[in-house]
């Protein structure tokens, strides 16, 4: 981490990741391969940056040479990291876009467990978010759109993955013999 190299860059966030109240981690995304290579590392900054925030009422710290920025709701803690250089509203943008889309993919329920049963959407979420660490979306409506995640949708189970074929397999067997009638009137004329 050159401080003085100051030239701007397209790779604003260095990493996210969501911990629970107990600082465990939830999800993380480390975009800068330099930044802590090790699971070991990660962890040790995730333990860090959790032990200096969690009591805290703040928004936004500055640790070990990076900017982060955090939010938290209920029993889970939301992290955006940055450099030391990286434009504080920028992340706060990002941090934002990604409470509000998990907001609306869990019902407003914003909570550990909800969490959990969703985390196929989360990762979608955060994907659409953030690529390499290039902000791609900060407008929650837009993201939703993106990942086409509805709410009201629950999520796929071994019985509506069977409905699903079974319906699609009589759609294709009404396909075929429809085609089958029009061959034969064809052929018959």
């Amino acid at each position: 981490m050159d401080s003085t190299n100051l030239e701007p860059s397209l790779y604003t966030v260095k990493a996210v990741f969501i911990l629970d109240n107990d600082g465990n981690r939830l999800l993380s995304k480390y975009y800068d391969p330099e930044l802590y290579p090790s699971m070991k590392e990660q962890k040790n900054f995730e333990s860090n940056v959790f032990s200096k925030t969690h009591k805290a009422d703040n928004e936004i710290a500055f640790l070990e040479g990076m900017t982060i920025v955090y939010k938290s709701s209920i029993d889970l803690f939301f992290y955006v990291v940055g450099s030391a250089q990286e434009n504080e509203l920028m992340l706060m943008s990002v941090l934002n876009c990604l409470f509000d889309s998990l907001s609306h993919i869990l019902r407003k329920n914003v909570e550990r467990r909800c969490l959990l049963d969703n985390m196929e959407g989360v990762f979608l979420v955060v994907d659409e978010i953030i690529d390499g660490g290039v902000i791609l979306e900060s407008d929650p409506q837009q993201v939703l759109q993106k990942v086409n995640y509805r709410a009201d949708e629950n999520p796929l189970t071994e019985q509506s993955v069977a409905q699903h074929l079974t319906e699609k397999l009589a759609l294709t067997t009404n396909v075929l013999q429809s085609a089958k009638e029009q061959i034969k009137w064809s052929i018959l004329k």
